[in-house]
């Protein structure tokens, strides 16, 4: 009797570990998850792939109202140089993406690659892109490699995305992390609000002394009067 039961304890046990190892292998599984379908360029790092919003993996781009400087102090748009260059490169591609995290928006973070190449690796390598180190390493040589060729931004005086972003963070970053809409109204006066990984998200500040607003969802911003940005 005492032999039954302890083959029985034993069997339970077994039984649980096989449903946890199942259980992670799933969750490995679900983390890891594919991204296939046709390209849509939102911006240097971001793109559209099918129906899927992706931040790509590693990299840094410029914003897209972000300026550089040439060696001879002239400014030049250089983030939507970027932009367009990713755009001519990759828009109606179809590309297959590797899911390796999701950001703070919810987007996809993944490395994507279109006809076998890496995306980003090919980015940086241009100089189009920067490694960014704060998250991985696995860019670091392609950069070091562009920046000895003077690629792409390398042959201009530009500032790193991440201190540009730091440096306009006034009115974009919200007072309570719970309302994130960010209630725009443009030069006409049409009042717009903008979500978190949409388009002008992130280059969209809030002047309160213009009326302009925090919501905390969709609903209550349409409530107050405005509309939807349309990407």
């Amino acid at each position: 009797m005492a032999l039954c039961a302890h083959i029985e304890a034993v069997g339970r046990v077994v039984f649980l570990m096989l449903a946890t190892v199942l259980a992670v292998a799933a969750s490995s599984a679900f983390a890891l998850a594919g991204v296939t379908g046709e390209v849509r360029v939102i911006d240097g790092d971001t793109l559209d792939v099918g129906d899927t919003r992706v931040r790509l993996h590693g990299i840094d781009a410029p914003e897209q109202d972000q300026t550089c400087k040439t060696e001879q102090g002239q400014r030049w748009n250089c983030g939507a140089w970027v932009s367009d260059t990713v755009r001519d490169r990759y828009a109606g591609e179809m590309a297959d993406c590797e899911e390796t995290d999701r950001d703070r928006y919810g987007r996809v973070v993944a490395v994507c690659f279109v006809d076998g190449t890496d995306i980003g690796e090919a980015l940086v390598r241009d100089g189009l892109a920067f490694a960014f180190r704060r998250y991985s390493m696995d860019y670091d040589l392609a950069e070091k490699s562009a920046a000895v060729r003077d690629a792409g931004l390398h042959a201009s005086r530009v500032q790193s995305p991440s201190q540009f972003r730091e440096t306009r963070a006034v009115g974009r970053i919200p007072p309570d992390r719970k309302c994130r809409i960010k209630g725009n109204i443009s030069a006409s006066g049409v009042r717009i609000f903008h979500v978190p990984g949409q388009q002008h998200y992130e280059r969209t500040g809030i002047r309160a002394e213009r009326g302009e607003r925090w919501f905390c969802s969709a609903d209550d911003a349409i409530r107050a009067g405005w509309r939807a940005a349309r990407r």
